[in-house]
């Protein structure tokens, strides 16, 4: 057993000591072009030496004397190359080595799978030695067609077996070639011999009737077409991936031949008749429409608007994953070492290096439970004397346990790296956003439209509105302001007033509003019903133009197949930010969990979108309608297992280590990214580079909503009071307390007719307003200025 353990051992400390030769963009293009120049002067020298070699064989011993000029076209260095190549090397064979610098030089430059790119290698130097040792297979002295390797591999051969067995040693190199390269099989041979011998029989078969030669030059076609498809797709080295079955085989299945009569035989043609599907006269419309105008385009108000450039975004210089060897090979030995302590043996052990944190994979013995492993997380903590270790038993959709160890140096994800990514440049997602990057370093992209909401939680000071300003900027820097608004909530009021500057190209408001940023909470109440109201008549355009989401909507009001004048438009998704939802809860409760849990339930399909983030995820905040309809959560570290399991249904938020360290799931897996940090002179430079270009002349403009006034506004004359108004005042009055419940019980009414009791004092200005579960403010002090106020009413 120790043997076992000792070899493990030695086998994974090599597996950690593998290079890292990665290049960047910048460098694969210098090197790449650095390759293909290379090979252009190699052909130019080799061609050049073909003409002027015999001139240029004094200058060549003189090398690197610049005294005199050779006649090759690359001049000295040229000259020198081609003595090297042609003459000392593999003859006129050596050309291949030009095309191969040349393609290595565009395999780096655009940076294609490199392991065809060895192959080509590979093959090409074994075709330079076969044809040097072929061209001085029939050179009786020394000349440039096999150069100085081919001449002398031949003399070599020949002096062992003689020129008869170097021929047979050439043809043997020859078929294993095209046997290995190009999959040549016997067979191929065969059908090769049995076109050439119908070929000559057809030659000499002069009384065959012309259906039978046509019969038969279309078998040979495609016979010649099976070869030539055999060959044309072993050059290009596509090779599809097979699947191995032990199964037992199936038996093989005979074709089936069909004798073909002569009556078949007879040419007759087929009459084909169509006949085209009609269009209805809106679609001849629309189509006419198109043809005139082209298909709208929402961005033509704003056609020269710029995105911003990536110059905006900071560079740090300590991006990139760097690998700490002496790290890794310590966190794995104290890794094994507590396990064993607990007589856990390990098979096999792997890392994946991330930003801020390594993953270890390992795979126990057989027989070792999982729950023992995951029960040790404290002591694999202590052994590693690390913060935040997180341990996945098992990974999903692996056989192995995740051991997850932050990095004594982590690097900075910035927004530059995930923006300028392929992955998000290249994305065709409704709303695109770049989160971070995950352990694997692999860039993060989801769609916010898929979400379709998106509930952030974490932390004082873990990354929450950093995190915000991330989804903000990714939609900034992929979406035209025709395409996407924002409903910015912002109850601290210095989070996203940045976001002012661009209030005209990216930012909604009610109509009433002076500053697009909500700050004040009354007037949130008002935005998120306005939400409402805007998400009903998106429903009703919907249902008028016959489709199921704003997207069907939107690419049949750019066909013109809807009518501007019946009340259609073109809609832009629009995505409600709330940075505090906390605050929003304690202070409005109900007048705002109700319009969001609506907006949650039922406004994904019109495009309206919701980002909620808050620092305190407890059950009395985030309920259980609000979750039910967020299945995309993000979590930031918090304070306890509790909070964890309230924002993700599991552990695992309290074990991360901050700075942007976050958990993200979307009702499946989680997946741990590290946040991309975008800073407040960063997204200042965004916002005004935007907010300097031409704008809309207002902000997008939700419906009007009026808010409802606590009890009743309406004035109720005095003739059409109840009979026991004056008795009712009396008892409220004198008890202070303008509750409905006390009149039922003084007076022995019902319901009804006490409130509306009720809203007739309110409106005589005996009690205040509707305060919830409370009892209104009586607002006359005694039944002296009860009497006072009555008798100058009825003046």
């Amino acid at each position: 057993m120790a043997k076992k353990k000792t070899k493990t051992k030695s086998s994974k400390t090599s597996k950690f000591k593998k290079p890292n030769l990665t290049l960047t963009s910048q460098q694969k293009l210098i090197f790449g072009s650095l390759l293909m120049i290379f090979g252009i002067i190699l052909f130019i020298a080799f061609l050049s030496f073909l003409f002027s070699g015999k001139a240029d064989q004094s200058i060549v011993s003189q090398f690197p004397s610049r005294e005199q000029e050779a006649e090759n076209w690359m001049n000295v260095i040229g000259a020198w190359l081609s003595e090297l190549f042609i003459t000392k090397g593999f003859g006129i064979a050596s050309f291949i080595f030009s095309g191969l610098l040349f393609l290595s030089g565009v395999y780096v430059t655009l940076d294609i799978n490199k392991a065809k790119l060895r192959k080509h290698w590979i093959w090409g130097t074994l075709i330079v030695i076969w044809l040097s040792i072929f061209f001085g297979f029939f050179t009786h002295k020394f000349n440039i067609l096999g150069g100085t390797i081919g001449f002398e591999m031949n003399s070599y051969f020949q002096d062992y077996i003689g020129k008869i067995g170097t021929a047979l040693l050439l043809l043997f190199g020859l078929i294993s070639y095209l046997a290995i390269r190009f999959k040549f099989t016997g067979q191929t041979f065969v059908n090769l011999f049995k076109r050439a011998k119908k070929d000559l029989k057809n030659e000499f078969n002069t009384t065959t009737d012309d259906d039978t030669s046509i019969a038969v030059d279309n078998d040979l076609t495609a016979e010649a077409e099976d070869i030539k498809s055999a060959f044309e797709l072993n050059v290009q080295d596509t090779v599809e991936p097979t699947i191995e079955n032990h199964s037992k085989p199936e038996p093989k299945k005979e074709p089936i031949k069909v004798e073909v009569t002569e009556e078949v035989k007879e040419d007759v043609e087929i009459e084909i008749e169509q006949f085209e599907e009609e269009i209805s006269e809106a679609d001849n419309l629309s189509n006419k429409l198109v043809e005139d105008f082209g298909q709208f385009d929402p961005t033509l108000e704003l056609s020269k608007f710029e995105f911003p450039p990536l110059d905006l975004l900071k560079k740090y210089d300590s991006e990139g994953i760097t690998i700490n060897q002496e790290e890794l090979e310590e966190n794995k030995n104290r890794i094994v070492e507590t396990l064993n302590n607990y007589k856990i043996g390990i098979s096999n052990i792997k890392a994946t290096i991330g930003p801020t944190v390594t993953l270890y994979e390992i795979v126990p013995e057989a027989g070792v439970r999982i729950s023992r492993i995951k029960n040790l997380e404290d002591d694999i903590a202590l052994s590693l004397s690390a913060l935040g270790i997180r341990i996945i038993a098992p990974i999903p959709g692996k056989g192995t346990i995740g051991i997850e160890v932050p990095n004594k140096n982590s690097t900075i994800v910035s927004m530059r790296s995930v923006i300028a990514s392929q992955k998000f440049q290249k994305s065709d997602m409704q709303l695109p956003i770049a989160f971070g990057k995950t352990i694997s370093n692999e860039t993060m992209v989801v769609d916010l439209a898929k979400m379709p909401h998106l509930l952030m939680a974490g932390a004082t000071g873990q990354g929450k509105s950093v995190g915000l300003n991330a989804v903000l900027t990714s939609l900034l820097y992929k979406k035209h302001p025709a395409e996407v608004k924002f409903v910015l909530v912002d109850p601290k009021k210095v989070e996203l007033t940045l976001f002012n500057k661009i209030e005209r190209h990216y930012l909604a408001k009610l109509p009433d509003s002076e500053e697009a940023i909500i700050t004040d909470n009354t007037k949130v109440i008002n935005t998120l019903n306005s939400l409402c109201i805007e998400m009903d008549n998106r429903y009703e355009m919907l249902k008028n133009a016959m489709c199921r989401n704003i997207k069907e909507y939107n690419e049949k009001f750019k066909a013109r197949k809807l009518n501007p004048n019946e009340g259609h438009q073109y809609l832009p998704y629009i995505v409600l930010v709330v940075d505090e939802f906390a605050d929003l809860i304690m202070t409005a409760g109900k007048e705002v969990e109700t319009p969001i849990a609506r907006l949650a339930q039922l406004a994904r399909a019109i495009g309206i979108h919701l980002i909620i983030a808050t620092q305190r995820p407890s059950v009395n905040v985030i309920t259980g309608i609000i979750k039910a309809n967020f299945p995309a959560r993000i979590a930031f570290r918090v304070t306890s297992k509790i909070d964890s399991r309230t924002i993700l249904d599991g552990a695992g938020a309290d074990q991360l280590i901050g700075r942007g360290d976050m958990l993200y799931t979307q009702g499946n897996d989680i997946i741990r990214i590290q946040c991309a940090f975008v800073d407040t002179p960063e997204v200042e430079k965004i916002t005004e580079f935007i907010g300097a270009q031409k704008a809309y002349p207002d902000a997008y403009l939700l419906p009007e909503y009026v808010g409802e006034e606590s009890g009743t506004s309406i004035d109720i004359d005095i003739e059409d009071r109840d009979k026991l108004f004056r008795e009712a005042a009396e008892i409220i009055v004198t008890a202070q307390q303008g509750s409905a419940s006390l009149l039922q019980r003084k007076l022995k009414l019902g319901y009804n007719r006490a409130g509306r009791l009720i809203d007739q004092l309110e409106a005589a200005g005996i009690v205040g307003g509707f305060e919830g579960s409370k009892a209104r403010q009586v607002l006359v002090p005694d039944l002296a200025a009860l009497d006072q106020l009555l008798e100058n009413e009825s003046l």
